[in-house]
């Protein structure tokens, strides 16, 4: 069987999606071959463009061009503006890209980054975010948010949530789902037999026997303790103690309570090369860790290094599914 390739939506045009994905193919070529959906018109205009019709044409073409399955949009992009008219090609393009995995004409799916607020003014765009629109186009999976660098994966079981709302969002249902499906995707999509599981703890020092909050004591770890399958399970820990080389030798993933504890960790470790994967899916999803960087877009000094990163790993899960 012919390798698939990964199938890349645009993303906002107006931000650093067409310009990294340019610098992203002259890197990798054909060692990880992925087919770009969008309008070629709004790619850097020195980039080496190979229209296809069908992604199988993708592998082929990528050694000496930038492979592109052209998605006409309705108006330009200008750098650093979005056009709410485009907001209707944003959204094909995520669409066309699940297709194709969907169809097998894709190995995985790697989105850049888009902006919610076009999208809403555009095309009354009703998820809060890429992880909710995929999980709808799956058929309504339960979708669940981990960062992986090279030295550390963490899920957050709660993610844009308001910290005084966390302890009413974190419930025994949510924990013990968020576990069981980063344990099935850490042996379905990286090849871990048996993974390592550590769970961090709400409250400080994980409660510290009540003195610092009772839902490690209430709930957590008996929920925790109770729980068993194909994966080993520890915790509730002191979350500022799960974070140093030793500690993340001792588990290939942290199941975190909330954004920042999740992600302050791992942008610290590695900030250029954390990559958003959405688990719970039945295919395959990554994403560069970083927005679309308006500030920044047209100058040609966006760094591509979490798309690079976000197409290897898609590329080594695909390979390991």
């Amino acid at each position: 069987m012919s390798p698939r390739p990964i199938a890349l939506s645009c993303g906002e045009p107006a931000g650093i999606g067409p310009e990294i994905a340019a610098r992203a193919w002259d890197t990798l070529r054909d060692t990880c071959p992925f087919v770009w959906i969008g309008d070629p018109s709004h790619l850097p205009p020195e980039t080496p463009v190979a229209r296809i019709e069908a992604s199988g044409q993708a592998v082929a073409a990528s050694a000496s061009a930038l492979p592109v399955l052209p998605l006409p949009f309705a108006a330009p992009s200008v750098p650093g503006r979005a056009d709410p008219r485009n907001a209707a090609g944003v959204i094909a393009a995520i669409e066309k890209a699940v297709s194709l995995v969907q169809d097998g004409a894709a190995s995985a799916v790697c989105t850049a980054p888009i902006h919610k607020k076009a999208l809403i003014d555009g095309a009354d765009f009703a998820y809060p975010g890429h992880t909710e629109f995929l999980a709808a186009l799956a058929g309504g999976a339960q979708a669940v948010m981990m960062l992986a660098g090279p030295s550390l994966r963490v899920v957050p079981v709660t993610i844009h949530v308001p910290l005084a709302q966390v302890p009413r969002a974190l419930t025994p249902d949510l924990l013990r789902a968020t576990i069981e499906i980063t344990a099935a995707d850490l042996t379905a999509k990286f090849g871990i037999a048996r993974p390592r599981i550590a769970v961090a703890g709400l409250n400080p020092h994980a409660g510290e026997g009540g003195a610092m909050g009772r839902e490690e004591l209430d709930w957590i770890a008996d929920l925790v303790a109770s729980m068993s399958g194909p994966y080993t399970l520890t915790g509730p820990h002191p979350a500022d103690t799960m974070f140093h080389a030793a500690a993340r030798a001792r588990y290939d993933a942290a199941i975190a309570m909330y954004h920042d504890q999740a992600l302050i960790p791992i942008k610290t470790l590695d900030f250029d090369r954390g990559v958003n994967v959405t688990l719970g899916l039945p295919f395959i999803r990554t994403s560069p860790d970083h927005g679309t960087a308006f500030d920044i877009a047209g100058t040609g000094t966006a760094n591509p290094t979490s798309l690079i990163e976000a197409l290897k790993l898609a590329q080594r899960m695909a390979r390991a599914a």
